[in-house]
């Protein structure tokens, strides 16, 4: 029987990472459901059918937007999502990273498995040269996670990004395909 299993992209020890695909809105939505309060305040994934379809939809269609799911290789489960968002070409060659792990999958170390393997890939086939991570303050988790994967804090903007209703100030780490081949 033929295998219609989505290929992952990389592959670390415990995880993969693939691109979204439609048909994992009822998994996602799950886990986000079950997440909320691992991720309130800092992040807000779709949580139901319609709003999955919208935002998987710009993650597939948009060529600005890439969106991977990190998951493990056990199982398959879906354990987090990164996302390159506002990818610029040409002489700028770079992209915004936003993330998140579900709450089943958080503390287990896959998100920085993920995360690498996504890095890699960015700075691999789609021959980016610049990731930015921006990052609200109080959210140590995400700064961990930055850290560990060789992302440098490299400022602070304030009122940089309207999240749960208001402006919020954001720390800026960043990584360059030279650096992160120096690690």
């Amino acid at each position: 029987m033929p295998d219609h299993a989505p290929r992952h992209l990389a592959e670390g020890p415990r995880v993969g990472i693939r691109r979204f695909r439609l048909a994992d809105g009822a998994e996602f939505t799950a886990r986000a459901r079950e997440s909320k309060d691992l991720h309130h305040p800092w992040l807000f994934p779709p949580d139901d059918a319609e709003a999955y379809a919208r935002y998987a939809g710009r993650l597939i269609d948009d060529p600005t937007k890439a969106g991977f799911l990190v998951c493990e290789r056990e199982t398959g489960a879906i354990a987090g999502f990164i996302n390159i968002n506002n990818i610029v070409e040409g002489g700028f060659l770079s992209g915004a990273l936003g993330y998140g792990a579900f709450a089943h999958a958080a503390g287990r170390g896959l998100m920085r498995e993920g995360l690498g393997l996504v890095v890699a890939h960015a700075f691999g086939p789609m021959r980016l040269h610049r990731l930015e991570i921006n990052v609200q303050p109080g959210n140590a988790a995400s700064i961990a996670l930055a850290r560990a994967c060789g992302f440098r804090l490299e400022g602070f903007s304030p009122k940089m990004l309207h999240v749960d209703g208001a402006w919020r100030d954001h720390q800026r780490w960043a990584l360059t395909a030279e650096s992160a081949r120096g690690r």
